[in-house]
């Protein structure tokens, strides 16, 4: 959730397509230098090959649009090129003009794909079928005396090096999965200890006013009184420790999950920047008492942002933390200058805040701002305490 990210993904398309259309360029001016196809398929060849590199480069590209579909692209490539080459054998090695470069630089990618996202088994056939197909390619299309057979060599080398960069990005997406899902277990298990406080919380509520009316049903100093008020009180704190609990334990079993501080929004905020920022509540919301599961998600995030503030922005001059109704939804807002050139403002931590708000029906958005700034923003849709 950097802004380094998209940036990047967007130069590696720009350099494949690129590539592509530099091995096609190559592919037409062996098209042009070889003349003529002879043989019954001579001519056929001649019609349909100068277009199956255009075919293989823009399955190559597809598979970043389609990424669950590699295993079909890549064996659609592979059986254009042993078609082709097994077309090149019938006719006679060199007796029609079938380029190879960008047959091979699309094999290669795709095979590369295939070993990043593909299973085991599947990834390795695929990843064998590749090899034969861009090995074979140049031999067996020009024959083993034409220098032309030599681009096996570098074929070869591609292949490899494309399994190399494949093997490499799946041992990296399987190390970013282990890390998302360590954040997810660690804020379950901080929501663990948080649930036992809001049991104990609410619970301790209900003794308290069920023994108060005890105490006061045996003393006989004290006059009769309607126990329906207490009962009420009884129910309604009953109710909102039932329906905390089930937001948070529903929670609990899927994703992270927002703590359980309770209070007021303007406590919540002001407790978690602790000095470190300008904060702005206004007047009607300072003393709003929200649900536990709301107040200890915007302390969450401000502390949170608190602490990204500290680790990427060390020596920032503004850090500001400010809060808003919008649409019925509580806005959390908090900006900081003083962000490192390489722009980025947060990592995993960002995905815990962003579930949490998710969680609660709302969403959370990071990202930098001109002038070496960064602003996190959160959106929440605001309830009041129930039985308050």
């Amino acid at each position: 959730m950097t802004a380094a990210g998209p940036p990047a993904r967007r130069s590696v398309l720009v350099a494949e397509i690129i590539a592509l259309v530099v091995a096609t360029a190559v592919d037409s001016a062996l098209v042009i230098r070889q003349g003529g196809a002879r043989g019954v398929l001579g001519p056929v060849l001649t019609t349909v090959v100068p277009y199956l590199g255009t075919a293989v480069a823009v399955l190559a590209v597809l598979r970043r649009r389609f990424p669950d579909r590699v295993a079909l692209l890549g064996w659609s490539v592979i059986g254009f090129s042993l078609i082709s080459t097994s077309a090149a054998g019938l006719v006679g090695a060199g007796s029609a003009a079938q380029p190879v470069a960008t047959e091979v630089l699309g094999v290669a990618l795709l095979a590369g794909a295939g070993c990043r996202r593909l299973r085991p088994v599947p990834a390795a056939v695929l990843a064998v079928a590749a090899g034969a197909a861009v090995v074979a390619a140049p031999v067996v299309r020009y024959g083993v005396e034409s220098p032309v057979a030599l681009a096996a060599v570098p074929a070869a080398l591609m292949w490899g090096t494309a399994l190399a960069f494949g093997l490499v990005l799946r041992d990296a997406d399987a190390r970013h999965l282990a890390a998302l899902e360590r954040v997810r277990e660690g804020e379950r298990l901080q929501l663990a200890r948080e649930l036992h406080d809001l049991v104990a919380h609410h619970v301790s509520g209900i003794v308290v006013l069920a023994q108060a009316a005890h105490a006061l049903a045996e003393n006989p100093a004290v006059a009769d009184q309607d126990p329906v008020e207490v009962y009420r009180e009884v129910e309604r704190a009953g109710a909102a420790a039932l329906t905390s609990m089930r937001r948070l334990v529903g929670m609990l079993r899927s994703d992270p999950l927002p703590p359980a501080v309770g209070g007021t929004i303007g406590d919540a905020v002001r407790d978690a920047a602790d000095g470190q920022a300008d904060v702005d509540v206004p007047d009607e919301l300072d003393a709003v008492a929200v649900p536990p599961d709301l107040s200890g998600t915007v302390h969450r995030i401000v502390l949170e942002s608190m602490t990204n503030v500290r680790r990427h922005a060390p020596h920032a001059s503004v850090v500001e933390v400010s809060v808003h109704v919008a649409d019925g939804d509580l806005v959390l807002e908090i900006r900081n200058d003083g962000v490192s050139g390489d722009g980025s403002g947060g990592g995993y931590g960002l995905v815990g805040m962003a579930e949490r708000a998710a969680a609660l029906g709302g969403g959370l958005r990071a990202g930098p701002e001109p002038g070496r700034r960064w602003r996190t923003t959160a959106w929440l849709p605001l309830r009041a305490e129930e039985g308050a």
